[in-house]
Parts: structure tokens; sequence; C-alpha cells
């Protein structure tokens, strides 16, 4: 137990370390995962013998729907709302046009049965939500025309199509199924993946806006509860999980809930350990000794399937609304198959269908190139489209982006003796900078304006501008016990190591924000903070 613990640390910091190098060389990280598996696997050098893709295909889906939940919350809808219907278009539509068209090709250029030419075609007709927003923030590429947010609302919303498609092309291979019974299988998808996921993103909304939990990141936990319910829930009557998790990411992100921040912090940790999870199991899976029988017909679907098939599909969908020809150019080639298309091609080998290629393999090499060329290749081909804006900031379209200047709040209550008791707000001078932005009085909620008059008892808050060190201050709390020798003393008297300054007092109830002449009292929990700037810089991982 204790050797394969180790081990698995040791690859989650192979994998770490390999996010920190792909940025500096302009190769996908996901590709690195990849190869890590491929480096661990039974055909390489480690030889870890795993095989097992039904273990491998509810580990992965798990994952893949955290992914999409992701996917969804950190999409800014203020800035995606433009673009929202050629995305559904593209994301709907637009994998039923791809699929077709790759299945039209394999069938007629490389002989492949009919049925499934279209389920390979489904299982490859999405794009990479991972590929598409590893590549936009790691390059902090902004690009033209809300192009960004375009292609973040597609790549995360055209995975239930494709499964969709694939669950149908698998139902009807298996025999014995009607038409009705095809179209109750999409209906039910479509149906219960939406009606589900946003009843379950709206009661947890509910419940987070008015429960306040009693331990500190209950909160984080409720919400990773809630996507395992929307996806599980979801599945169990045979709707679409992955849609379902997706609404439920839009609906949570774009609402106004306590401590998002911390969320955000949660999931963008969870999702990348669950990117690193799925991408090293896939390496893990594949047998490269394989490789050979299936890279040529995979290298010429995934050149049909970039420069053809999909161009054809954005073209379509896209002309009318008068997209530019770069953008569209643009949107083609950000096509990237990835880890949603192998999770796929794992469920056509768990169902036992018979087909006459190795559809895992096929789909691992294509998913290989298009991460290898187009996931290297799109900051290079977006500049040259001339789709590269610096005016525009990618990470806006994300929920997570904080300004490089916030702004923070401090709050203070005013005591009987408070100076600026009885004054007007606008004779009251603050440090630059600072701002009144509420005054709570009892239970009302007052936002000050200059002639609002500060009374005994109200609780001011006031907005600053965010420091900028903060990484260089640590925090320490010292409680006075009854034997300790600063009892009795002021703040001023006490001996503190340079660097130090205590900057807040806990006294039971009450929150104290001292001065030099603040006398010290038993029980009181001293909050100090340490300049640790001249200490050894960290080192950036």
């Amino acid at each position: 137990m204790e050797l394969y613990l180790i081990v698995i640390s040791i690859i989650i910091l192979i994998c770490i370390f390999f996010t920190r190098i792909s940025n500096k060389v302009g190769v996908p990280v996901l590709f690195a995962f990849i190869l890590l598996g491929i480096f661990f696997g039974s055909d390489g050098v480690v030889k870890i013998p795993f095989d097992d893709f039904s273990f491998a295909e509810k580990i992965c889906s798990v994952a893949l729907a955290f992914i999409m939940f992701y996917g969804g919350f950190g999409t800014n809808w203020k800035h995606a709302r433009p673009v929202v219907v050629q995305s559904v278009l593209l994301s709907t539509l637009g994998v039923i046009l791809t699929a077709a068209f790759t299945g039209l090709f394999c069938h007629y250029v490389l002989k492949m049965g009919w049925i499934e030419s279209f389920l390979l075609g489904s299982v490859i007709g999405s794009t990479d939500a991972a590929s598409v927003f590893s590549i936009l923030r790691s390059k902090k590429l902004g690009l033209k025309y809300n192009t960004a947010s375009l292609l973040e609302v597609e790549s995360g919303s055209n995975d239930p199509s494709s499964y969709t498609l694939t669950i149908m092309f698998l139902s009807i291979m298996q025999g014995g199924v009607s038409a009705g019974k095809v179209i109750y299988i999409v209906f039910a998808q479509v149906f219960f993946g939406i009606v589900i996921g946003v009843s379950i993103a709206y009661l947890a909304t509910f419940i987070l806006k008015r429960v306040k939990f009693s331990v500190q990141g209950f909160d984080t936990i409720f919400v990773f509860a809630f996507v395992l319910f929307a996806y599980s829930a979801v599945v169990l009557v045979g709707g679409n999980g992955y849609l379902s998790v997706y609404l439920c990411g839009i609906i949570l992100g774009n609402s106004r809930i306590p401590n998002k921040k911390p969320l955000v912090n949660f999931f963008d940790g969870v999702t990348g350990i669950m990117q690193m999870l799925v991408f090293f199991l896939l390496g893990l899976l594949s047998f490269p000794s394989k490789f050979p029988s299936v890279v040529l017909p995979a290298l010429i679907i995934a050149l049909f399937i970039t420069f053809i098939g999909r161009p054809l599909a954005v073209a379509i969908l896209l002309t009318p609304f008068k997209s530019k020809l770069n953008q569209q150019a643009l949107i083609s080639f950000a096509g990237f198959r990835g880890a949603s298309s192998i999770v796929f091609a794992i469920a056509v080998m768990v169902s036992a269908v018979p087909t006459e290629r190795d559809i895992f393999h096929t789909v691992f090499c294509i998913v290989l190139f298009s991460i290898i060329f187009q996931g290297s290749l799109f900051p290079f081909v977006s500049k040259k489209l001339n789709m590269v804006s610096k005016h525009e900031n990618v990470m806006k379209t994300f929920n997570d982006y904080v300004e490089d200047t916030p702004v923070r709040f401090i709050q203070l209550t005013v005591t009987e003796n408070h100076p600026w008791v009885s004054k007007h707000v606008k004779d009251i001078i603050l440090p630059p900078e600072t701002l009144f932005v509420r005054l709570s009085r009892g239970a009302k909620k007052i936002t000050p304006t200059g002639r609002t008059t500060i009374k005994a008892g109200d609780i001011l808050t006031l907005s600053a501008v965010a420091s900028q060190i903060t990484d260089d201050i640590s925090l320490s709390e010292i409680t006075l016990d009854k034997e300790n020798q600063w009892i009795g003393k002021r703040v001023s008297e006490i001996d503190l190591e340079d660097g130090k300054l205590v900057i807040m007092i806990e006294r039971g109830h009450q929150v104290v924000i001292p001065s030099g002449k603040t006398i010290l009292h038993e029980g009181d929990i001293l909050v100090i903070n340490e300049d640790i700037s001249k200490e050894a810089p960290p080192i950036n991982v």
C-alpha cells in the first residue's frame, strides 16, 4: 500500500513540474501527462500492468464530469452572452455535422462499415474544453470578435452532444433497438440532463445563499457533493450527466453566492488533478506496440477533420452570422480532440460491441496528433490570422478573473468617543484611495453619501486597494495564558522581534485593533504579522 502511495505522489509531482516545463517549451501539458502514462504503462519502461477499461471508464467519467462542471463554473456569462447562439449551434449541430462528415469520409475513403464510421465520427465529434482552456489561459490569448468566449462555451458544452451520438450508435450496433427507442434515448439524454441539472443548480444556489456553514470550507465540500449528485442522478435515469454538470456549473458560477473565490480555488485544483488523472490513465491504458497498425488511418482522419470536416461545419453554421473568414479559420483550427474523445472510446471498448477497427487506439492517435499539432501551433496560427488583440484580456472571460489591483474591504465599529461621531461623511478625511462603501446601523444597511451622518454604534465598511506584498507577510497567533509576562502591559511595552507587529487582538467575542496604549489582558489572542521578505525567495513551480 505504502509503495503505491509513493508512486502516486511521485507521478503527481512530475505532472506538476511538467506543467511548468510545457509553458516554457510551448507543448501542451496534457501531452506530457499522456507520455507519462505511456512511460508507466504495460508497453512502457515501468510496465505497470493495467488494461481494465471498465474501471478506467468509471474513473475517467467522474473526472470528466468535474472538468465539465468547472468549464461551466469558470465561464463568464456576461462575456459569453453575445456569442451564445453561435456557441450552442457549434456545440450541437456542429458536432452532428462534424460526426456526419467524418463518418462519410471513413466509409467511402477508409472502407469502414456505415454504423462504425458514424460511431467513430461521434466519438471524435467534440472539441476538448481542457485543452482550449489550458491554451487560452497559459498563453493569455486575447482574441478578436469575442472568439475566446465563443470557444470556451462551445468546447465546454459540446461533449454532451458527442456522448449522446456515441450512445445512440452503440445502441444501434448492439441490435434489437427500434427507431422509437433511439428517439427516446436522445430525448432522455437531453431532457433529463437539462431539467435535473438546472434544478440541482438552483437548489444548490438557494442553499448556499441562505445557509451559513459552521465550519469554514464546508461550502466547497457541499458543492463537491452536489456535482457528484448532478452527474450520477441524471445518469441513473438515462440522462446526460455531462450536460447536467455543465449547466450546473454555468448557473452556480454566474450566481452571487458567498465565498466564490475559495470555490474557484478549490475546483481549479480539483480540475487540475482530474486532468492529470484522466490523461495519465489514458496513457497507461494504451499499448504503443499497437500504434503502427492504426497510425496511418488515424493520421488521415485527423487531417480530414482538422482541415475539411470541422471547417465545413463551422462555415455552414457561422457564415449566416457574417462571421469573418479569419475568425472561422481560427475556430476551425481550435477543434482540439482530447480527453472526452478517448473517454468515449473507452465506453465503446466497455460496451463489447464488435468493431472492425481498434477504435480506442485509433482515437488515441488522433488525439495525440491534435494535441501536438493543433495545440502547439494555435498561438502561432492566431497571430498569422490576425486574430490576436492587445485590447482583449482573455482572463476576463473566466469567472475566476481578478484584477491586477483588486479592491479589499475593511470594517470598523464607531464607539461613543470616536472622533467621527456626529460628523458627515464628506467632512471625514480618509487616506488616499479609500472610500466609504456601506454603513450598518442595527438591521439597516445604508449606502452612504456625503451628507450621511455617522452615529455611535455604526459599523462602517471601507474599500481600499489591496496590497501587492501579501505573499511577504506571515500571520501567527499567541494566546496569553495567566502566566504570560505580557499581561497588564501596553502593546508598546512588549518585546517583539524586528519585523513583527500586533495587528489584532481577539478578546472573547470582541475584536480589538490595537494602538501602542492598548493594555493586554489574560486570555487575549494576539494576531501577529511578520515581514518575511528578507528570507529566501520562493521557487516558482
